[in-house]
């Protein structure tokens, strides 16, 4: 049968003592249940599992207390029924000593299994729903990879699998495990290649891979495929092929090219040259997991050293401490060298005892002195090429360690770096015994973490170009709209200086023009119930938008704390929405006033060419007074400016007083805006002169006592009487100068202006008065227009 497949030579490899028989010398034994099972969240390679379980929880032996997070996770179960005792980070196997979060079970002895879901005819289900129960029973790679072998068995679409390998080569010195399970559980091994062939669509070739030094193992195996064709014909294609022992000859990628020649490009997985490769003991986890509704609890485990005074191989409990283990096969710790997970090519050191046996646990070695002494210290390199031609993936091990020396990882990754399997089979070569392996851990390691950082900054640098170009785009929005409306009031302004010069050609046509614009404003003004209705929809919103801030702030998965910031800011929210809530109800509320109180009045007196005006229509009403003015006489406007003017200068000199009353900084700048007042009206009173009106009404007096007091009425009808007689001087005399004795009495108006303008502001800067940016602006724009007349 074996005859039928050729096998083709595995590039380099070195052959090791095999120390295999040390740990076959007794049957498959099984420890009593442990004092505690420390059971980790992560035992496969991927995101770690979230506990499900709490403190206190009784469980029982395959009950789910760790639910995969994401697709490459895994389940993970209880081992035993016991009570959880604890939830927190312990020490797991790995090779820097890492600790994970574990779940710890004291046992309750009894051993009580949770309910299973057994499967009598795995062929009645569906593809997917086998993967299904693959996934919850927390089935990973056995091999030592620990990858998902749910996701392992679902390749893509565009990945045609015409080849399963069952991988039971176990290359690596020490380690039986593999071959245990192979001589007595060899039937479930070829019903769990049968089950992923079905999963797999039938590839064409199911081969067992099995090398040449476990001739048990092999009869076992033939004799179960033997009588799985007797029964079933799709056992036909199953195939047992014996291999030479050759170490690493048990890597997926070697067995996968020993077997059919096929070599996996760089960067690239098995499955895309049409080959899947899974443990023997993991096609029989997946097996008691769709047969008889199994998690994976426990796992076989070499115990094998010179330093145990039992070695053979054991039927483990996942959780199991290793300490506890060594202690159940007489280990001595003066005897032994180290503690070692896996064997010696490419196991590690364990640095806590304490850590517990998971999925990937297949060997635990304790070797003497004698078996594996301490390395020799390491020298220069000797150029010799050894680590080279023993090198399985055809890499340059000399070129990877002095690049990985010098940290340069650009080559590294050019030299194919990650293509290492980390056999060590260069290290055991090397005469000058240099650690080429932890080199090249490192250098992953450190090329990995670069790629981290390198995304992460990425993410950064892309999140900050976004915002700059948010930032531009709005910013161009900004500046296009402002454009926008600036050419708008320029037209506007444009367009009514066209109709102002229109109204004065055609006094008549301007008035019907106004009158058009008070029925257009009146068809569209908006009625009283569609304002209420609005302040009312606005009051509302307001009140959902107080309700909403109120809200108790709960935890969640992204938010799982409340900070006292957060209740700050939510404090904040509540209070800006009570302010607009308490505005749209006073909104509401003086609506609802004016409209009780005031309505639109019909006066008999009325002509009947203008139109009656809705007081509540404050567009009507400035187009009405807009009406009025237009029709005014130039007398009538100057009387009206004059009237308008000292109605200003009441309230000003009012403001000025009580500022200088009160010592406000302001009183300065009220007492000058009065007194711009003052010689605007004195300019008024020049141009009714111009016009010859000299009956203008006296100015009221003023509304405070200190007004009454110091400026009588008499007083000011002089002072305004004067002011009279002196524009007119001033408008004879301008009227017989000419044009460069008018200039010349404009510069020195603005002269004397900017003097006085400048002594406010050193005087302002030297009190430090808030108006000092006004005053400074008012200097500025005299300046400007002196230089204009200059």
């Amino acid at each position: 049968m074996t005859s039928l497949i050729k096998v083709w030579e595995l590039p380099g490899g070195v052959h090791p003592p095999q120390h295999k028989n040390q740990s076959l010398q007794l049957p498959l034994g099984d420890l009593p249940l442990p004092p505690v099972l420390v059971i980790p969240l992560n035992q496969h390679m991927g995101t770690p599992a979230q506990p499900v379980v709490q403190v206190g929880e009784r469980v029982l032996a395959g009950q789910l207390i760790g639910a995969a997070d994401g697709t490459f996770s895994a389940n993970t179960h209880a081992s035993t029924s016991g009570t959880v005792v604890a939830i927190e980070s312990r020490a797991i196997p790995h090779p820097s000593g890492m600790a994970s979060e574990s779940v710890i079970i004291e046992p309750d002895g009894k051993h009580e299994w949770a309910p299973l879901t057994p499967c009598e005819d795995y062929l009645a289900l569906d593809r997917l729903q086998l993967l299904d129960k693959i996934r919850a029973a927390g089935v990973a790679g056995l091999g030592g990879a620990g990858f998902p072998t749910a996701v392992k068995l679902a390749p893509k679409s565009t990945q045609v699998i015409d080849t399963l390998i069952l991988n039971g080569a176990e290359c690596e010195p020490y380690i039986t495990a593999d071959d245990m399970l192979m001589q007595t559980q060899a039937q479930e091994l070829v019903a769990g290649t049968l089950l992923l062939s079905h999963i797999l669509h039938h590839p064409k070739n199911l081969l067992i891979g099995i090398e040449d030094n476990k001739p048990k193992a092999i009869a076992a195996v033939k004799a179960a495929v033997a009588g799985a064709k007797a029964l079933q014909a799709e056992a036909e294609n199953i195939q047992v092929v014996v291999i030479p022992t050759k170490y690493p000859s048990g890597g997926a990628k070697q067995l996968t090219q020993i077997l059919t020649g096929r070599e996996i490009p760089s960067g690239h997985h098995s499955a895309d040259i049409g080959v899947i490769c899974v443990n023997v003991a993991t096609a029989v986890a997946a097996w008691r997991a769709v047969r008889f509704g199994e998690p994976l609890i426990s796992r076989i485990t070499t115990v094998v050293g010179e330093a145990l005074t039992t070695q053979r191989n054991v039927n483990l409990l996942l959780g199991t401490p290793i300490d506890y283990v060594l202690a159940q096969h007489g280990f001595n710790l003066q005897q032994a060298s180290r503690v070692v997970m896996g064997g010696p090519m490419m196991g590690f050191t364990l640095l806590d005892l304490a850590a517990p046996v998971i999925k990937t646990t297949n060997c635990i070695l304790t070797p003497s002195t004698r078996e594996l002494p301490e390395p020799q210290p390491a020298q220069a390199c000797i150029r010799c090429g050894m680590c080279a031609e023993v090198c399985p993936a055809s890499l340059l091990p000399q070129q990877l360690f002095w690049y990985a020396q010098a940290e340069d990882f650009d080559r590294l990754e050019s030299h194919n770096l990650f293509d290492c399997i980390e056999c060590g089979a260069c290290s055991y070569v090397c005469p000058s015994t240099i650690p080429l392996v932890q080199y090249y851990r490192a250098a992953k390691g450190s090329i990995r973490l670069h790629e981290i950082e390198k995304e992460k900054s990425d993410r950064s640098r892309q999140r900050f170009e976004f915002r700059q170009q948010r930032i531009a785009k709005e910013e161009a929005e900004k500046e296009a709209k402002r454009v926008a409306r600036q050419k708008a009031a320029e037209e506007a302004k444009k367009k009514l200086a066209e109709k102002a010069a229109e109204a004065a050609a055609n006094p008549a046509a301007a008035t019907d023009v106004i009158t058009a614009a008070v029925v257009k404003a009146a068809t569209t003004q908006v009625s009283s119930d569609d304002q209420k209705a609005k302040l009312e929809r606005l009051l509302a919103a307001a009140k959902n938008g107080l309700e909403f801030a109120q809200k108790p702030l709960v935890p969640n998965n992204t938010n799982p704390v409340i900070t006292d910031e957060q209740l700050e800011k939510q404090k904040a929210r509540i209070k800006q929405a009570e302010l607009k809530v308490a505005e749209a109800e006073k909104k509401l509320a003086e609506f609802m006033a004016t409209a009780s109180t005031t309505a639109p009045v019909a006066s008999d007196a009325t002509p009947a060419a203008a139109p009656a005006v809705d007081p509540n229509d404050p567009v009507a009403a400035a187009i009405a007074r807009a009406q009025a003015k237009l029709t005014m006489s130039p007398a009538d406007k100057a009387k009206a400016n004059l009237e308008s003017l000292r109605s200003r200068l009441a309230k000003a000199e009012e403001k000025a007083a009580t500022a200088k009353a009160e010592g406000s900084a302001n009183a300065d700048a009220l007492q000058q805006g009065a007194e711009k007042l003052q010689q605007k009206i004195t300019e008024a009173l020049a141009e009714l002169a111009a016009l010859g009106i000299t009956d203008v009404p006296a100015a009221e007096p003023a509304a405070t006592a200190e007004a009454v007091t110091a400026a009588p009425v008499t007083a000011e009808q002089n002072a305004a009487q004067a002011a009279i007689e002196k524009a007119k001087a001033k408008a004879a005399a301008m009227a017989s100068m000419s044009d460069e004795e008018k200039r010349a009495e404009q510069i020195q108006s603005l002269q004397t202006r900017l003097q006085k303008a400048r002594e406010r502001l050193a005087k302002a800067e030297a009190e430090n008065d808030a108006n000092i940016e006004a005053f400074r602006a008012g200097v500025t724009k005299l300046e400007e227009k002196l230089q204009e007349l200059a």
